[in-house]
């Protein structure tokens, strides 16, 4: 079995897009898009959105005081904490855009907060965010509000306004405990800085947090990762996002504070991730689609088991908003029907906002095949299945895309039948190459140079 396993590690590690979108962003058709059409699909989505489930919100915090080398986020490192102020005022002049194109007020269903590092601003300058953004909408009654922390710098201030605010749901990005690890990412907390923030948010009432580990960082090690898991285990949050580390060092130049030799290699990562995995599942976590895993009760859990588990630019959720609206800089939107993402400079945000320009600088209008290839990406990454519709909407992306994926169910990670296909419990490992069998565009065009992660 355990040659087996090497031989599919060999095989399939390759460079495979995360499917965060369907078309993945290198794929986005810059000739079809335009801010216009965005604005035209933004009003279509939110009348069938809004009335039904209503809206999402991600907000992008880009500060950090330093630079954890690790990170693929877009970010901006200063000590400045002067910048806060101004780059809320322009989150909120980019929301007061959307609200102008709006027809009703917006009933908000999530609230998002990522970075960068969201707990370098004050305590009192996110609650001014977060009252900018709801004094002109209505907090749906389920609503969800969370936010990403950093251990080392999350006051019991930053837990009660937010907490005051609505915020229930806190994610702590720690990645390993491992002393020499945390030098070479230069990414510092402690596990009693760890244990006191998820205490503090306990007692204060938060009912959900969520823990962010990697594995395949540079210089881990299986006991330094047993060692993180066995410390984990202990202060038992709900949720764990245990991804796998994505060496762009073409995109991210901090990546080259180390090198390649740092980093396990594939059959070593493989190592990390079973041995990670096996722990998880030893204390009661339950693997949830791709790199989650739940405690027993959990929601996101629950969307699992009943089918109702979906995922977005935030990740796995398990609400569906058909529109959901990325503010500040670099962040991208999804109105379902089309994608954009906002300029990737601060500079260039702040001129735009506080001209009353929507800061949106690329996108992609999704066609009927984009919709059809969509939706079947989505089936695999939330349901593990999906089924296919060849009379009632015919595809050649899709049957072209059965043909690449006979080899997938001859290596046993996959199941194919007439009406459908569905995941086996090896091919859980391999969800990024099961769909990009149904990748028409890359398919289309395979890039000539490296264009994405690799698969282990």
């Amino acid at each position: 079995m355990e040659n087996k396993s090497l031989l599919l590690t060999d095989k399939y590690n390759v460079a495979v897009p995360r499917y965060t979108s369907y078309p993945t962003m290198p794929y986005w058709d810059a000739n079809t898009f335009s801010p216009e059409l965005w604005q035209q699909s933004v009003k279509f989505s939110f009348t069938e959105s809004n009335a039904q489930s209503g809206i999402s919100l991600y907000i992008h915090l880009p500060y950090c005081e330093s630079l954890c080398t690790y990170c693929g986020c877009n970010t901006r490192i200063t000590k400045n904490h002067r910048v806060e102020e101004p780059y809320i005022a322009a989150v909120l002049k980019e929301w007061a855009i959307y609200l102008a194109m709006f027809n009703d007020m917006p009933v908000i269903r999530e609230i998002h907060l990522g970075g960068g590092t969201p707990t370098f601003f004050a305590p009192k300058n996110l609650q001014m965010l977060i009252n900018g953004i709801i004094k002109k909408a209505k907090v749906h009654p389920d609503a969800e509000f969370s936010f990403e922390a950093h251990p080392a710098n999350t006051t019991v201030d930053h837990l009660q306004v937010l907490y005051d605010l609505g915020f229930r749901r806190l994610s702590l990005g720690i990645q390993d405990f491992d002393p020499k690890v945390q030098f070479i990412i230069n990414r510092h907390q402690t596990p009693d800085q760890v244990m006191a923030v998820t205490q503090q948010a306990r007692r204060i009432g938060y009912t959900s947090i969520n823990y962010d580990l990697i594995y395949g960082l540079p210089l881990q090690t299986l006991a330094g990762l047993a060692d993180t898991m066995n410390k984990v285990a202990l202060f038992r949050p709900d949720r764990i996002a245990f991804y796998s580390y994505a060496h762009v060092p073409w995109i991210k130049p901090g990546q080259r504070r180390f090198t390649e030799q740092d980093l396990p290699d594939a059959a070593a990562k493989t190592k990390l991730h079973e041995t990670g995995r096996a722990l998880l599942m030893h204390y009661g976590y339950h693997e949830i689609g791709m790199d989650h895993f739940a405690l027993p009760g959990d929601e996101l859990l629950h969307a699992e088991q009943n089918g109702k588990l979906h995922r977005n630019f935030m990740g796995y959720t398990h609400q569906h908003t058909q529109l959901q609206i990325g503010l500040g800089v670099s962040s991208i939107s999804d109105s379902w029907y089309a994608f954009a993402q906002n300029v990737k400079t601060v500079d260039e945000y702040l001129q735009l906002t506080t001209a009353g320009q929507l800061p949106v600088f690329k996108g992609h209008i999704l066609t009927a095949e984009d919709l059809i290839v969509r939706k079947h990406i989505l089936n695999i990454m939330c349901k593990g299945q999906t089924v296919w519709n060849h009379h009632g909407q015919p595809c050649a992306a899709v049957a072209d895309g059965l043909e690449r994926l006979n080899a997938l169910a001859d290596d046993g990670l996959v199941e194919l039948t007439a009406l459908g296909m569905t995941v086996t419990e090896i091919g859980k490992r391999y969800l990024r190459n099961i769909c990009m069998c149904l990748d028409a565009r890359l398919w289309a065009d395979k890039p000539a140079s490296q264009l994405f992660s690799m698969a282990i």
